[in-house]
């Protein structure tokens, strides 16, 4: 999976944790959309916000920063970095996270019928794993 981060003009500290459409794609569960979400560690975060202050969203104390297509989080309903990286998959520049924080995740916001319907593709994927075709 090639991502360019090299345009966000900043040495990552930490390797930040892909979520969203993008971890979708690399489990093959469907195409990502035109956006790169990323949950990035607290020091990588503060420095971007430095950086780029007049691209940020703020989502109910959740910190965002949009910039070249990006958007980089702190954290996702108060779970941060720390918590959302267990048993991420390491790739040299980055991190995807898990499909079962994938799964936690998408539960969060499954009101919304496109993640209503991501959970259901993870669950299916988890239960195949576990049990072959169903």
């Amino acid at each position: 999976m090639e991502i360019d981060l090299k345009i966000l003009n900043h040495d990552f500290l930490h390797k930040p944790l892909i979520i969203g459409g993008k971890a979708m794609e690399y489990y093959g569960l469907r195409k990502a959309g035109l956006d790169i979400d990323l949950v990035i560690h607290a020091e990588d975060h503060n420095n971007l916000i430095n950086k780029y202050p007049n691209n940020i969203k703020d989502l109910y104390g959740d910190i965002g920063i949009c910039e070249y297509g990006f958007e980089i989080w702190n954290q996702i309903c108060t779970f941060d970095y720390d918590y959302l990286k267990t048993n991420a998959i390491e790739e040299e520049y980055i991190i995807i996270i898990s499909l079962e924080k994938l799964l936690f995740l998408k539960a969060l916001a499954m009101e919304i019928p496109k993640f209503h319907n991501d959970l259901e593709m993870i669950v299916k994927t988890i239960l195949n794993k576990a049990y072959g075709k169903i």
